[in-house]
Formats: C-alpha cells, sequence, structure tokens
C-alpha cells in the first residue's frame, strides 16, 4: 500500500487560518461540543489530517464549520480536500413542505446522537439569503387539486401559533415544540398544498414562514441549534414566497439572536444588520427592536464605537415609541435594559452590566415571560457571583430554582446543571451549601456543569 498523500489544501487552509495544531483540534471540539457530540481531538490528531487521513464525514462537518467561523466565509468539502459531498440545502425532487417535514423526521433518526449532517451542526458562516434571492428559493410544491381553503384557514394556523407560543414561553421548548412538528405536519403542509385564491395563498405562506420560525426558536431553546437554524432558513423561504418582508425581518433578527447567544459576534452583526435593511417598518418600536440586537452584535464583534451608537438609537427609538406592548415586534424598556446589559458586559464593564440587568428585572411588566424571566435570573446569578456577590447570587438563584420545575427548556437546564460547580468554591457558605443539594434533587441522575446536557 502506497503512503497516504498530504492534503494540500487543508494545509493552505490551516496555514491561512494561523493556528498551531492544538488550536486546530480546540477550534473542531468546541465545535463537537455545542452540536452536543464532545471530542476530544489533540494536536497529533489535527497532525493526522494535514497528513491526509481522512476524518469519518461527520467529523469533517465539524472540521469544516471550525475553519469557516475562522476565516469567516463557507469552506466547502472541495475546498479544504475533502471528497464532494451535496451540500445544498434543499434536496432534487423534495418540494419545501417535504423537506419541512423531513427536518424532525432527519433529527429523530438518532435521538441519542443528534447527526451533526445539516441538523445538528450550527453553521456560524451560513450564507444569509437576501430578499430577492429568497423570493426565487422556494422549491415548487406539490399541489392537492381536491383540496381548497379560504381565510378562515389561514386565521386558524395564524391564533394556533399564537397559542403555541404562549405555551411555548409559560413551559419551554422540550414541552411544545411536539405539538407545533404535529400542527405543522397535519394541518398546515395540507393547507400549503391545497388551492386558494392567490391572496389567501399569499396569507398562509406567511403564516406557515412564522410557525417555522416558532419551531425554530423551540428548537433553539432545546439546544437543537443546526436544527433551529434549519427552521430559521426555511420560515425566509416561505416568507419570501409569501412577499411577507416583515416575517422575513423578523426570523433574520432571530437568527442574530441565536448567533449572539452562542457567542459568534460577526455572524450576529451581519444578521442583524440584514434584518434592519430588509424592514419594510420605520417606526420606532421596530427601529427600536432591531437597534438593541445590532448592540448587542456590535457588542460581541468588539466594534465599541457601533454598539454604543446603536444602543443609543435603541433608546431614542423606545423613548418615542407608544407604549403598546406588542407580540410581534414589540419592544420596551424592560427589553432595552437588557440588551443594554449585554453591551456592556461584552465590552467588559461587568459591574455596569450587572446594574443594567438588575434594572431590567425592576422593569419588567406584571405579563412577561416566566422563560425570560428564569433564564435572564440565571445570567444575573452567574455574573453576580462573578464579582463576588454570593449572597445576592444565591438569593436570585433561589428564585429560579423555585419556578424551574415548570419549565421545560433546554438553555435553563445548562444553566441550572452548572449552579453546583460554580458554587463548588462556597462549600463553607451555607447559602451555597443549600442550593447545591437543591439542584441534586431537582435534577437527579444528571451530571452538573454540562451545557449540552438534556434534561
Amino acid at each position: 500500500m502506497g503512503a497516504r498523500e498530504p492534503n494540500q489544501d487543508l494545509r493552505r487552509l490551516h496555514s491561512e487560518a494561523g493556528w498551531t495544531l492544538r488550536q486546530f483540534a480546540q477550534a473542531v471540539n468546541r465545535v463537537g461540543t455545542e452540536c452536543g457530540t464532545p471530542t476530544t481531538y489533540s494536536a497529533q490528531t489535527a497532525h493526522t489530517w494535514l497528513k491526509g487521513h481522512l476524518p469519518s464525514e461527520e467529523r469533517r462537518a465539524l472540521i469544516l464549520e471550525a475553519l469557516s467561523r475562522r476565516l469567516v466565509r463557507r469552506v466547502r468539502h472541495t475546498d479544504a480536500g475533502f471528497p464532494a459531498t451535496s451540500e445544498a440545502n434543499a434536496s432534487p425532487g423534495i418540494d419545501t413542505v417535504d423537506e419541512i417535514i423531513g427536518l424532525e423526521r432527519r433529527a429523530m433518526v438518532d435521538t441519542s446522537r443528534r447527526s451533526m449532517l445539516g441538523i445538528g451542526l450550527y453553521s456560524a458562516a451560513l450564507a444569509i439569503p437576501g430578499w430577492q434571492d429568497v423570493r426565487a428559493r422556494m422549491n415548487s410544491i406539490k399541489m392537492d387539486p381536491h383540496a381548497r381553503i379560504g381565510r378562515p384557514d389561514v386565521q386558524a394556523v395564524s391564533a394556533m401559533t399564537d397559542r403555541l407560543s404562549d405555551l411555548d414561553d409559560d413551559f419551554g421548548g422540550q414541552y411544545v415544540r411536539p405539538m407545533a412538528v404535529a400542527f405543522f405536519e397535519w394541518k398546515v403542509a395540507p393547507y400549503l398544498r391545497a388551492t386558494a385564491s392567490g391572496k389567501v395563498r399569499q396569507e398562509m405562506l406567511s403564516a406557515a414562514a412564522f410557525l417555522c420560525y416558532l419551531t425554530g426558536w423551540m428548537a433553539e431553546d432545546e439546544e437543537a441549534q443546526g436544527l433551529a437554524q434549519q427552521y430559521y432558513v426555511k420560515g425566509l423561504e416561505l416568507a419570501g414566497a409569501s412577499g411577507d418582508r416583515m416575517t422575513y425581518c423578523h426570523i433574520l433578527r432571530g437568527m442574530s439572536v441565536q448567533a449572539a447567544n452562542l457567542g459568534h459576534g460577526a455572524p450576529a452583526v451581519r444578521l442583524a444588520n440584514a434584518a434592519a435593511e430588509a424592514s419594510p417598518e420605520s417606526n420606532p418600536r421596530m427601529r427600536a427592536f432591531l437597534a438593541g440586537q445590532q448592540a448587542h452584535a456590535y457588542a460581541l464583534a468588539g466594534e465599541r464605537i457601533r454598539a454604543l451608537n446603536s444602543l443609543r438609537e435603541a433608546e431614542r427609538s423606545v423613548e418615542q415609541a407608544e407604549s403598546g406592548y406588542g407580540t410581534f415586534g414589540g419592544y420596551n424598556p424592560a427589553t432595552l435594559a437588557y440588551h443594554t446589559a449585554q453591551v456592556r458586559h461584552a465590552l467588559g464593564d461587568v459591574k455596569g452590566g450587572i446594574v443594567s440587568l438588575t434594572d431590567h428585572f425592576r422593569l419588567r411588566q406584571a405579563n412577561d415571560k416566566l422563560r425570560t424571566e428564569l433564564i435572564f435570573g440565571s445570567l444575573l446569578a452567574e455574573r453576580q457571583l462573578k464579582v463576588g456577590h454570593l449572597e445576592a447570587a444565591c438569593a436570585r438563584w433561589s428564585k429560579v430554582l423555585d419556578a424551574y420545575p415548570h419549565m421545560h427548556s433546554g438553555r435553563l437546564d445548562s444553566r441550572v446543571a452548572d449552579i453546583p460547580k460554580l458554587l463548588s468554591p462556597y462549600e463553607g457558605n451555607a447559602a451555597a451549601r443549600e442550593l447545591r443539594q437543591r439542584v441534586r434533587e431537582l435534577r437527579p441522575g444528571h451530571e452538573v456543569g454540562n451545557r449540552h446536557d438534556p434534561r
């Protein structure tokens, strides 16, 4: 057997990335951990890749994503000297409705180890489809000539989506997403294939787009990041097909929030700016809704001046906005305080971020969502502990644990699972010991400190 040929393409990319072999392996490990399949590659492993060893297809996906993030562009299989594979978002011969239904079926093939190929793997270098591109991007849908829908069917889908959204806020994505998935497959999919007047068809496509966005949001709450991203992309396609720029803009902003939550500053900026550019409206509340996210994204990307300018724009717009609180595009002083906290923290002002996050809780309205209260509460406790405010952190965490059993959220699970590890240096403190014991009782049989440990 002849000697294996070095992978010159991968070597060039590695050189361009400016990594040591150890840094290369660590970057791939971070991607693996993020998508729920941790790896423990070493510098020696990375060396074998450059020498021509071909990793498994799933591991290749991790390598490509790590390189894409580092080089801030999409790196494909052939770019890295790997065998060509189908990387298109759509599958030939399958319409968009079938693709959306297929997302869940593919994700359930191996529920103990979400496949990283297209479902479990979040892509920070995903190309953002522009409005003109997305309008023509959706595949044709196989129509059923024997079914017809009218405006009441559209209204039913919208009303049901609102109900699902409320349930998601109250109980979490792990609890509600199966309902949203079943609703799409058994009700919305047949509606999308039914004949209708041009106006009704556009409205149904728009309603389905927002349901796709909501289902993606629920998947993100479960920490199924790649699956969430796939739902968002399909939502963009449906929004484009319906001509609904508002939903298209809303989904892009949601994708920016996802990127920011994962710590990817540059993608968060690109997505937030794309949402602002696509916005069909310029009322004060929408400007605040978009500028607040831009500020957070810029701060994560280290662009201090732009972050502060966007934050000031959000502040001005909130002052100009009417007092009403809307479900779609809503933005209020409590939300602004949260974004201010995130900007200050990302720019290195940890104590200032704590002050702003405390302001967020002071400004919250009685009907604000339980899940954000618990997740943001956990975030505040972590930051209070970081600056040495042990008693305040324990008090905040105690409030979180009071309501924790009612919430089925992977994001919250991960934060609660971290509490014992964060408090381990404080065994001598009674409040810290009590909290650690409460977490063990609330999460029997679960390891702690694993941000990707599902509930």
